[in-house]
């Protein structure tokens, strides 16, 4: 593969599809700004396990995750983004987390879903997903999101010296707080302006 070319992986969350909110608009986005882009179905997505997803992720991936990747991630989606970056053989450019959460900072209504009793069976080396993103980690977090509390963005800004957005009034980021979540432009902007 030739250095440089732009590739990116986006991953939904748990019950969560390649069809769901705005991944496609966003692979759409990407690719015409010239991204080899990779929108998996993550299996088991009714209750996912991260090791299992990090398997699945290292095994498919169509193409190497290196310093001219992004990993873009939304709710346990982004948890996987993290592991990606923190198992990774190199280093990632840059890490996107929508929505991110973990079970080490109090309970949350993510966290306590039945959907995701499987999901934290890998845990967070913090200090390895920081050396390992070239770039940077950029949290994008709303202030009402009702499945992850505003505290859960905070806790993993500080343990990454990432780059906290706080979007005011937009939940989860998802079609269940509005339709205008069929895309985001928002996002999109924030890409574009990436090194």
């Amino acid at each position: 593969m030739r250095k440089g070319i732009k590739r990116a992986v986006i991953l939904h969350g748990s019950e969560g599809s390649p069809e769901g909110n705005w991944f496609r608009w966003l692979e759409a986005q990407l690719k015409a700004k010239g991204y080899d882009v990779w929108l998996p179905q993550l299996p088991h997505a009714e209750q996912p396990s991260l090791r299992e997803w990090l398997a699945f992720v290292q095994q498919n991936a169509p193409f190497v995750l290196d310093e001219d990747m992004i990993v873009i991630g939304h709710s346990s989606g982004a948890d996987l983004a993290l592991l990606i970056a923190q198992t990774n053989q190199t280093k990632l450019k840059t890490v996107v987390c929508v929505s991110v959460f973990t079970n080490e900072c109090g309970e949350s209504v993510a966290t306590e879903w039945e959907a995701n009793a499987r999901l934290f069976d890998v845990p967070f080396d913090w200090r390895k997903i920081k050396a390992n993103v070239e770039n940077q980690i950029i949290i994008l977090h709303s202030d009402d999101d009702p499945y992850v509390p505003f505290k859960q963005a905070e806790y993993i800004t500080r343990q990454l010296d990432a780059d906290l957005t706080i979007i005011p009034g937009q939940g989860h980021f998802n079609l269940e707080k509005s339709k205008k979540y069929a895309s985001f432009p928002i996002l999109a902007r924030m890409l574009g302006r990436l090194k």
